[in-house]
Formats: structure tokens, C-alpha cells, sequence
């Protein structure tokens, strides 16, 4: 997040999209080998110079966004957006980043809702790999790859008498939880076939009850992270 790759990225970026300007700039990852100052003069530049409408940060912790914050007020532009993992499994922005997005006034743009395709149901306990999905790849994540014991996928299986209670498929679920959290703005979502994104957009607007709520942590139980100090674990410490 130099002054230099900042101004090269939104430059290349413009060039190959055919356009002047973007309405979302997000910094990927807090940069531990840049001052933060440095970034945000950048970002500041880059908003003048109307090549970014707004600026938003991804995996920052609350520390980080608040600082940032606070820059972006003294230099004139509007940090608007966080893009954090946020799932089922994965609620590791509850207890200190969404709080601080609230008082702040920005809001989440989530990534992985599905847990990387597990919370589809499609992973079956003691069952190959379905042929083509992600966990069947050579590239399959880490994440996965932590995550994948019948254990959790026999919860997961569990979860769908919740999903048809609500009328729902298992991927509506798992998009209609993570857009009960208000700070949620929305989620990313992956598809391979036009029809995927049809299904999919049927999970907003879906309020899910609070008992349901319970019951879902209830079946996933100690799968669940909560822990706000993953974030910075997870920050790569160079560049």
C-alpha cells in the first residue's frame, strides 16, 4: 500500500476496465511495511484526482480502520467499506469490527458467506469430493482444508431442516444469515451458471427468526470462530 503501487493499481486498473474512474478503491490487507500516512495522502490523491469516488479497506482490524478513519476525515474523503470474510463459521468481525463500522459509518462487503462453498451442504461426511468443486481442486484452500472433518459436515447436513423451515436452499441460507448482521451491506458471491445468481439474489430480504438463529449456532457449536484477534493473525507481517 506505497504511494507508488497505489498509483499504479488505480492506473492500471483504469486502463484495462476502458474507464475513468472507479466508485469503490479498497486496500487489500493492512500494509505493515508502509506508514499508514503514506497510504492515505495516496488514497486522498487518488479521490481528487476523481479516479475513486470512495476508499475502503479489507481484513483491517478495528484498530486499523479507526485510524484510517481518522485520516481520511483530516484529508478530506470518505472511507466507506470493509471487506472482511463473515460467515456461519467465521464471525471474527462481530465483536470489535462491525461495532467500530457502525460508530463510523461504514458497512461490510463480505467475502466467502458460503465458507468457500461448505455451507452449500454439497460436502457430504464420509462421501469423495464431489468432482469439479473446490475442496476436489489442487488448489483447495487452507481454510478447507481445516475446516473439512465429518464432524462439521454432519452439522452442516443438519442445518438444512432450518434451510426448508424458511423455504429456502442451503446457499440462500447461508447468504440470508450473513445479511441479518444490519452492518452487512452485501455479500460476495461466486456463480458458474447464470441460474446460481437467480437463486442466490432470492436470499435477500429474508429475515430469519431468533430462535432459528440459536438453532444454527446451536448445530455448529464450537466450529464457530469468534475470536477478533484472528484478523491480525491473519495480516502478512511484510511485503
Amino acid at each position: 500500500l506505497s504511494r507508488k503501487h497505489i498509483m499504479e493499481s488505480i492506473n492500471g486498473s483504469l486502463t484495462r476496465l476502458g474507464t475513468d474512474y472507479v466508485d469503490l478503491y479498497q486496500a487489500h490487507r493492512f500494509d505493515a511495511s508502509t506508514p499508514l500516512e503514506e497510504t492515505m495522502h495516496a488514497f486522498a490523491d487518488v479521490v481528487r484526482q476523481g479516479k475513486a469516488l470512495y476508499i475502503g479497506v479489507s481484513e483491517w482490524t478495528a484498530d486499523q480502520i479507526r485510524e484510517a478513519h481518522k485520516w481520511s476525515k483530516e484529508l478530506g474523503f470518505q472511507l466507506i467499506s470493509s471487506q472482511p470474510q463473515y460467515n456461519m463459521l467465521w464471525r471474527v468481525i462481530e465483536e470489535e469490527v462491525v461495532p467500530t463500522s457502525e460508530e463510523l459509518g461504514l458497512s461490510q462487503i463480505v467475502w466467502s458467506p458460503l465458507a468457500e462453498g461448505l455451507l452449500t451442504g454439497k460436502y457430504l461426511p464420509g462421501h469423495e469430493f464431489p468432482a469439479g468443486s473446490r475442496a476436489a481442486s489442487e488448489g483447495v484452500s487452507k481454510f478447507i482444508r481445516s475446516k473439512m472433518n465429518d464432524d462439521l459436515l454432519t452439522r452442516i447436513q443438519n442445518l438444512k431442516p432450518v434451510a426448508e423451515q424458511l423455504g429456502l436452499t442451503m446457499p440462500q441460507l447461508g447468504l440470508a444469515w450473513v445479511l441479518q448482521n444490519k452492518n452487512v451491506a452485501a455479500p460476495i458471491i461466486g456463480a458458474s451458471r447464470p441460474e446460481q445468481i437467480a437463486e442466490n439474489i432470492k436470499a435477500g430480504g429474508v429475515e430469519i427468526p431468533a430462535e432459528l438463529m440459536a438453532k444454527i449456532d446451536e448445530i455448529l457449536g464450537d466450529h464457530i470462530n469468534r475470536d477478533p484477534k484472528q484478523t491480525l493473525a491473519d495480516q502478512p507481517g511484510e511485503r
